[in-house]
């Protein structure tokens, strides 16, 4: 029964976040939007004390079950893990107990951390579950999701219905996609093969929850007057840490998944509130507590570390296509991120907002130092100031919710004219598409020369009133580049 309602709740959570990267409407971010905002590592991020709060106390008290209901990349294994056990079920069951590898699991959670301490954290988000499963879903799942959507608007379209309406496709960072890949192909071979390996070894989510659900209130215990040591809870223990000769669990390594219980033919296992421990086991649960106590010192570290440099820095026309992004000295940045570096701070990488731009701004960035963290540019589109979508779903607090009132007002960078791509002077046509586009009036047109007002005129941008939406960028007609971009802020200012 608790196997049952614990497939429940995961494959309802997991069928919800997926649809997080994959809507491209806002609708589902409206109502279950918060999901992103309850994962473990998102809400340390964001400084969210009563998410994290929250998580801590579930798992003291029942375990790791954040692991194998609410956290994606969890269950995307479990199902990666039963569809590659069940055809073997009636011949060999593929799981064994395996010692833990605590200095793996330790290992590559220090590294984590002082890798997001040293200001990479984009290398960091490689190895975040949630992130992790958000560059799959988006890069990988959206694309065929969104195919899917626009054959439906065709034939909608066929039936005089516009019930639906049609998507561009398009590639929005190559490395980015090839991330997903290469961690699609790990965890699936890891899973197919072993189960939890990835979330018992490498995951430092799993590391730190691990640590505390040693000492759950409940926790799934062995009756030793029961058991005739079948050993086939151990062969059905994707997280391997049921050692069925010695009736022992790891309860680091265990996920609270509650197979064992189900394929137990003699109700020797059961879970229940922990009851007081024997000397010998006092002794173990000691001795994994100092293993434990460098990771947890570390996380709380990096978090208290992170907040002190929050405080101490930061305070009409269609869109014309075969752009050439332009050389920006300082990258854009969207309204509610404040600036750049509380964004490379705060942020995991996970994709979810350059998935929910409807305006097609919003692609990963290329640069290793803040490798697929998002960053602003207008070939296909520009950033409408009334719209607020990813300050909505940033789970991290890297992009801070901003009312259409304050994004109108924050400017984010400001528009440079380049005389030379200018098709008034290039081609000796009147234009002015920049000027007639400024949501901001911050571009004029006047004549080119001041003494003639006859004169073929240039845009003047006044950069106090200039917002940094690209408009102008994007509905420039000159071509590859345009004779007006946007130059990025590495603060976000006033106007």
């Amino acid at each position: 029964m608790l196997r049952k309602i614990r497939l429940v709740f995961a494959s309802v959570c997991f069928v919800l976040i997926t649809l997080l990267f994959l809507d491209f409407t806002g609708s589902i971010h409206a109502w279950f939007g918060w999901l992103a905002k309850i994962q473990f590592l998102p809400a340390v991020l964001a400084l969210n004390v009563g998410v994290v709060l929250a998580l801590v106390v579930l798992t003291l008290l029942f375990g790791r079950i954040y692991c194998s209901i609410i956290c994606p990349l969890g269950v995307f294994q479990d199902i990666i893990a039963w569809i590659g056990r069940h055809p073997r079920k009636r011949r060999k069951l593929p799981y064994a107990y395996s010692p833990a590898l605590s200095w793996l699991r330790y290992g590559a959670l220090g590294l984590f951390v002082v890798v997001l301490l040293a200001g990479f954290g984009s290398l960091a988000a490689l190895i975040a579950p949630y992130s992790a499963y958000g560059r799959m879903a988006s890069n990988l799942l959206q694309p065929l999701w969104i195919w899917g959507n626009n054959a439906l608007a065709q034939m909608a379209e066929r039936a005089e219905s516009y019930a639906f309406y049609e998507v561009d496709v398009w590639l929005k960072g190559l490395p980015t996609l090839v991330v997903a890949i290469v961690t699609l192909v790990i965890l699936f071979v890891l899973a197919w093969r072993n189960g939890r390996t990835y979330c018992n070894t490498i995951c430092p989510v799993g590391t730190v929850l691990g640590f505390l659900s040693r000492f759950s209130l409940f926790h799934i215990v062995i009756d030793t007057q029961k058991c005739n040591n079948c050993t086939l809870c151990s062969r059905h223990c994707k997280a391997a840490c049921i050692n069925a000769k010695e009736h022992r669990i790891d309860y680091s390594r265990c996920v609270a998944c509650m197979d064992c219980i189900g394929e137990c033919k003699h109700g020797a296992i059961s879970y229940r509130m922990r009851r007081k421990p024997t000397p010998e086991e006092a002794n173990g649960t000691a001795s994994a507590s100092r293993r434990g106590f460098l990771s947890a010192s570390l996380l709380l570290t990096g978090t208290a570390w992170m907040k002190a440099q929050e405080k101490k820095v930061d305070g009409g026309l269609a869109a014309i296509t075969q752009k050439q992004k332009p050389e920006r000295a300082t990258p854009l940045t969207p309204a509610g991120s404040w600036s750049a570096r509380h964004l490379a701070q705060h942020c995991t990488a996970c994709q979810l907002c350059v998935s929910a731009c409807p305006n097609e701004v919003l692609r990963p960035s290329t640069d290793w130092t803040k490798l697929m963290q998002p960053e602003m540019s207008y070939e296909r589109g520009y950033c409408r100031p009334e719209c607020t979508r990813c300050s909505e779903v940033c789970p991290t607090g890297a992009i801070r919710r901003v009312t259409k009132e304050e994004k109108s007002s924050v400017q984010i960078g400001h528009a440079v004219w380049v005389k030379k791509n200018c098709i008034p002077l290039t081609d000796g046509v009147t234009c002015g598409n920049c000027a007639r586009h400024c949501p901001s009036g911050a571009i004029q047109m006047v004549p080119s020369d001041p003494e003639d007002e006859q004169s073929i005129r240039i845009p003047v941008v006044d950069t106090e009133r200039c917002i940094g939406c690209g408009a102008c960028e994007n509905l420039c007609p000159a071509r590859p580049f345009s004779a007006i971009y946007v130059e990025g802020h590495e603060r976000h200012r006033t106007v």
